[in-house]
């Protein structure tokens, strides 16, 4: 189809259908009505006084209930009344698809034909496939189809469009499309059945494209066409017809339109456009589970995550509930930021509503609890679920290789197989990871080979960049140059990271300039690569070149990205930065760091300065690494959290070596638990010891 240039002027109006809405009667007022028109005959000699009462029972304003529709039937089969017509089914067929009981309408409708006494008409056939499209009875509606073509009726507006509506429904848009391509005037409701469903079936771009077509023919819209439209835009990030209806619905006060300006806010959040969806979001007057949704996901998405979980909380002060849409963005969001406190709650929230743990819902479970270090509860959740797919099973596998339990992680991939669920190729990054974190070279070997030879999944980039992180944390840093030379595919930027990394582990300055030489080309502004290489000359003594690199960055624009931890105490989330004189409690925190360090050199610890600053004296440099962002939040911790508690906090960057070896004493000094989440993995520090058994 032709693509539109979107207007700029006024558009068609759309076009509002008006009905002449018939009486409709209170089942209280039924029985007196009935009586009334029996005692006057009306009932048996008033065709329409039969017909008018028949559909104020059948079909009462807003809702059919059990009882309205079981006395309609009653009154349809036993009479006293008129001979039935086909306006007599036509009430009762609608009646029974607006209760929710669309076979019983089909059922009907057989019935007519078998009765032969009273024919249907366009508005039977019409409200029949409405009702096959209901039960996705594809071949029943087929058979309607033939039946209309037989009496004639496939000119009428009402039924090509129902055709239309039901050919879409149940998934077969190409038959759909060839009866919409057939109608030669299409109305507002002929296009709104087809973007309908294109829209059911997910094809966003058929969805814009055929909005398009609309604004090219000048054919009036309405509020129904624009929400699926925009919600299209949300779906393929097309933030320019995205906003232009947006301004077109503020123009003409559409907005009012909960829908509409729900869907507006679902597509300006998922276009990255957080600012005018919360703008709009803001301004509406009720807000339902969907816009709430849309908000908190949007910011979750956008790695706003803090903003995320403000939201969810002035949600909690309303009366809408969420739902496992918005659970799921919420646990996200508190996996990300390791906000274990606000999951918890969530997971306490599923179980007291008795919320089914869905896949999606389950799996987020899994993956939140992993992310927060509590690996022990991830299983539970996992063994928890009804339904588990292979999503669930990788996020338990990622989450045993990230807290160092690469064996684990294995026996649950031989697991998985065992229960038949077929691994992806994100499943075989979270089976790599393990062997990487766990040093488990020849199983990562293995495995790798196995992806291609026994499952046909071909490795992609991410894949050869965990073998070169096992091969390098395993100190085999010449094979790992030589398996990035023998790549199939040309390395990037994380591949070449990966090996210079592990050169300054193993203080490898010949493979790591060569590295470095690499990256710069790729990623030239990354401020780790020029980090690793420096941080390699100080390992080996060469100081003057660790200085150089630091000149480098200097002269090419490049800033180091400052550490930063945060720590959740009381479901509040605290940041800190490296050398922090921002933070409200500094001058409590800075002489908690003092005291702490004053303790653990007593157990033995020395200061690592290698990763300090290179411009200042010894003293100075110890001073520097005493203040990195992880020690100041491990202080507060210690100074805001009772004794014995579990102090969590998550990094950005990796951890380096000095707050390793310091946090392990101050683990055993102050008898605590301590988890760290860096950039890579996780690090449970207890007694002294790591997780990680100084393997990272």
């Amino acid at each position: 189809m032709a693509t539109a240039v979107l207007p700029t002027a006024a558009l068609p109006a759309s076009a509002v259908p008006t009905h002449n809405t018939p009486l409709r009667a209170a089942l209280r007022d039924v029985p007196q009505l009935h009586a009334a028109l029996l005692k006057s005959g009306a009932l048996t000699t008033s065709p329409e006084s039969f017909h008018s009462f028949l559909e104020a029972t059948a079909l009462p304003s807003p809702v059919t209930s059990p009882a309205h529709l079981s006395y309609a039937v009653r009154l349809f089969r036993l009479g006293p009344r008129t001979p039935l017509s086909a306006r007599s089914y036509n009430i009762l067929i609608r009646a029974f698809f607006r209760a929710g009981h669309p076979e019983d309408a089909v059922n009907l409708f057989v019935e007519m034909l078998d009765a032969s006494a009273v024919w249907p008409d366009q508005h039977t056939i019409a409200n029949t496939i409405k009702s096959c499209a209901r039960m996705y009875a594809l071949s029943t509606g087929r058979d309607v189809q033939a039946y209309a073509v037989k009496r004639g009726f496939m000119v009428d507006q009402f039924v090509l469009n129902s055709l239309i509506h039901m050919y879409a429904s149940c998934g077969d848009v190409v038959a759909a499309q060839v009866l919409f391509d057939t109608v030669e005037e299409k109305g507002v409701v002929t296009w709104n059945a087809m973007i309908t469903g294109y829209f059911k079936n997910r094809d966003w771009k058929e969805v814009v494209e055929l909005f398009k077509g609309m604004l090219e023919f000048q054919v009036p819209f309405d509020e129904v066409t624009l929400v699926s439209v925009a919600t299209a835009c949300g779906r393929i990030g097309d933030a320019k017809l995205g906003g232009w209806i947006a301004s077109y619905a503020e123009e003409r006060g559409m907005v009012r339109n909960r829908n509409l300006a729900t869907a507006l806010v679902d597509m300006f959040a998922k276009c990255g456009e957080l600012d005018k969806a919360r703008k709009l979001f803001d301004r509406m007057r009720s807000r339902d589970v969907v816009a709430w949704s849309a908000m908190i996901s949007g910011y979750t998405q956008a790695d706003r995550c803090q903003e995320a979980l403000t939201i969810f909380s002035e949600m909690q002060d309303t009366d809408v509930n969420p739902n496992d849409v918005t659970l799921v963005s919420v646990l996200s969001a508190c996996a990300v930021l390791g906000a274990l406190e606000t999951g918890k709650w969530v997971h306490s929230y599923i179980r007291r509503k008795g919320l089914p743990l869905t896949v999606i819902l389950g799996t987020a479970l899994v993956d939140f609890y992993a992310k927060c270090g509590c690996i022990e509860d991830a299983v539970k959740a996992f063994e928890s679920m009804p339904v588990r797919n292979s999503w669930t099973w990788t996020a338990l596998i990622k989450g045993m290789a990230s807290n160092g339990r690469g064996r684990e992680a294995l026996e649950v991939f031989s697991s998985m197989r065992e229960a038949d669920i077929e691994p992806t190729d994100v499943t075989f990054i979270g089976v790599l990871l393990a062997c990487s974190h766990s040093c488990l070279v020849e199983d990562g070997r293995r495995y790798f080979d196995s992806m291609t030879q026994d499952y046909g999944i071909p490795p992609r980039i991410e894949h050869y960049g965990c073998m070169v992180d096992l091969l390098g944390r395993a100190g085999l840093i010449d094979e790992a140059y030589q398996f990035i030379r023998n790549m199939p595919i040309e390395p990037n930027a994380v591949v070449w990271r990966a090996l210079l990394s592990a050169c300054t582990v193993h203080k490898n300055v010949e493979i790591g300039e060569e590295a470095l030489k690499q990256i710069i080309p790729l990623d030239p502004c990354h401020s780790g690569n020029y980090v690793l290489l420096s941080n390699t000359y100080a390992s080996v003594g060469q100081w003057k070149d660790a200085a150089l690199i630091r000149n480098e960055m200097k002269e090419r624009g490049v800033e180091k990205i400052p550490g930063c931890s945060l720590i959740e105490l009381d479901g509040t989330i605290f940041e800190f930065f490296a050398e922090d004189y921002d933070h409200p409690q500094l001058r409590g925190i800075y002489e908690k760091v003092d005291e702490m360090i004053e303790n653990i050199k007593m157990a033995g610890y020395i200061p690592n300065t290698a990763d300090a600053r290179l411009d200042v004296d010894e003293y100075e440099k110890q001073v520097s690494v005493s203040h990195h962002s992880e020690k100041l939040a491990i202080a507060f911790g210690l100074m805001k959290s009772c004794p014995g508690a579990t102090i969590r906090l998550s990094k950005n960057l990796r951890v380096c070596v000095d707050c390793h070896s310091a946090t392990k004493l101050i683990s055993k000094v102050y008898n605590r638990e301590i988890v760290v989440r860096d950039r890579n993995r996780f690090h449970h520090f207890k007694d002294g010891v790591c997780s990680c058994n100084d393997y990272w």
